[in-house]
């Protein structure tokens, strides 16, 4: 079920700067037991995009209460996706005559594999294809994704289920859909986002949960040869959680006493 704007609908407008320009942001949302998890943060996201993209907010209200509905719809887990745009108006790039923007609800199941991931770890291999710096998007959730597009494909292509991502000067991002962390000794890394990526929500809730854990954390720009010499490795997004990273390459990893630490205070706020 989609709805768009408070209605039900299938389709948005080809006048939309979503579909013209990318001209938005989203966030995906999971649903368990009928509310959606992490949702202040959610938010939270939105609002700064939000006023970074010169985009108004919408009705905050109107958008908790159509999340409402559709995740009443969900037996177990399952998954809101919601999506923000300028809306229809403005010539060419510039945005001038906007009148409101479009906000687009869905509901889709949740990704059942994501349970084997957890339980059982995953191997990653490391990204040939790199990502541009781009100071001014960083960090937002915004609509263009054609990197991740062209990221996933050479990821299927090697068979890998995800893959280490750099940016142009080799430093360390993220994966093609979450956010990385590694352990070295009582010291958990993530690397800066300041310059490429995106701040996971999920991201902001562990960075959060390890202050109240016996580990420090350091926000980096490290090479991939950091994640080689770690004594763990995890990766995360609102979906999934926490996943533990059995291999990169080669290169294997046995341990999991960060993550379980941090599993336990997951969702207990």
């Amino acid at each position: 079920m989609t709805r768009i704007n408070g209605a039900d609908a299938e389709y948005i407008a080809v006048t939309d700067r979503a579909m013209q320009y990318g001209d938005g942001c989203f966030s995906t949302i999971l649903i368990e037991g009928g509310k959606p998890k992490l949702w202040p943060l959610h938010q939270a996201r939105f609002v700064k995009t939000l006023a970074a993209l010169s985009i108004p907010e919408p009705d905050w209200v109107m958008v908790l209460q159509q999340i409402a509905t559709l995740a009443a719809e969900v037996a177990e887990k399952g998954v809101v996706k919601v999506l923000i745009s300028r809306g229809s108006g403005g010539r060419g790039y510039s945005p001038t005559g906007c009148q409101s923007p479009s906000v687009v609800i869905s509901q889709s199941a949740f990704p059942n594999h994501y349970y084997k991931w957890q339980q059982d770890g995953i191997q990653l291999g490391v990204c040939d294809q790199v990502l541009g710096l781009s100071p001014m998007l960083a960090g937002f959730k915004h609509l263009n994704r054609l990197e991740q597009v062209l990221l996933k494909q050479e990821i299927e292509s090697r068979q890998w289920l995800d893959a280490v991502v750099c940016d142009v000067l080799g430093h360390v991002v993220e994966t093609s859909a979450s956010n990385i962390f590694w352990r070295k000794g009582n010291t958990l890394y993530t690397p800066d986002l300041s310059m490429a990526g995106v701040c996971g929500v999920m991201r902001e809730h562990v960075i959060g949960l390890i202050e109240e854990t016996p580990y420090c954390l350091q926000i980096v720009k490290s090479s991939p040869d950091a994640l080689l010499c770690a004594d763990e490795v995890f990766i995360t997004n609102a979906l999934m959680a926490l996943v533990p990273i059995n291999k990169i390459n080669e290169h294997s990893f046995t341990e999991r006493v960060a993550l379980d630490e941090l599993n336990k205070r997951l969702y207990s706020c």
